[in-house]
């Protein structure tokens, strides 16, 4: 497949941004149109990261599928109370820019996003929140309780910066407990949710306290859980989960 890394000026943020790319090219490849995935990484991370740390390339070798890996900076891919509008370069400045750029495919049903950690909680917190762009959402070891949970000190600075104090109406609007209660009442609406954790992982938690939250309100999803901790060997082999997820859900069929 080909790849690469490119930048455009997101209005949003103000300022150009990178995003990793990778596009199908394998024997008989038509050239599109693709379905779209969007794929976020973690805090600690940016856009290079699932290329770097995993065999993504590999897995995605024969699957006529576009994978966008956006950089979240460490925003938790929202309009941040005290800074930059993530949630708006992602929703409206790159699917714009990727819409318009590349032969994919338009619409709900060929569009897909996932992630790990903060892109994890990233990918079900858009996909709740947005559920007629996204047909398919995966989540790997996902910090879903970000925007509710007490932290320490120096994490709840940034928390607060990100979110705003406790009761804020920002919380409530990123808290995919509350997204979730909202669409329960519109299951037609639901994209297809992929959920999975690693047994020794330190968010196992508040995974178990989300799948068990959807169940409660009668959400469909695939909950799993694999032994692992918090690492990227764990993500690089379950990865392929969720992208088995994701062509069901977009009706993918990898190429011969």
């Amino acid at each position: 497949m080909s790849f690469g890394t490119m930048a455009f000026f997101s209005k949003a943020l103000g300022r150009p941004k990178s995003y990793s790319i990778i596009l199908p090219d394998y024997e008989g490849a038509t050239g599109g149109p693709y379905p779209v995935l969007y794929l976020l990484h973690g805090r600690s991370d940016d856009h290079r990261a699932w290329t770097h740390w995993t065999s993504l390339d590999r897995y995605v070798r024969r699957l006529p599928l576009i994978v966008v890996m956006p950089c979240g900076e460490r925003s938790f891919y929202c309009n941040t109370v005290e800074g930059d509008r993530f949630e708006d370069y992602l929703m409206q400045d790159l699917m714009a820019h990727i819409e318009g750029s590349y032969n994919v495919l338009k619409g709900r049903e060929h569009t897909a996003i996932g992630g790990l950690s903060m892109g994890g909680y990233g990918a079900m917190k858009l996909g709740l929140k947005f559920p007629e762009r996204f047909g398919s959402v995966g989540a790997h070891s996902s910090a879903f309780a970000v925007a509710r949970k007490a932290w320490d000190e120096p994490t709840e600075r940034e928390m607060r910066r990100i979110f705003g104090p406790a009761d804020s109406p920002a919380r409530a609007e990123n808290d995919p407990w509350v997204l979730a209660e909202r669409l329960a009442k519109e299951p037609e609406r639901l994209p297809t949710l992929y959920i999975d954790c690693g047994t020794e992982d330190f968010l196992l938690e508040c995974n178990r306290e989300f799948h068990a939250h959807l169940n409660r309100l009668g959400i469909a999803h695939t909950y799993q859980e694999f032994p692992g901790t918090h690492c990227w060997e764990y993500w690089d082999q379950h990865i392929q989960d969720s992208l088995a997820h994701h062509c069901k859900a977009l009706g993918i069929e990898p190429a011969a």
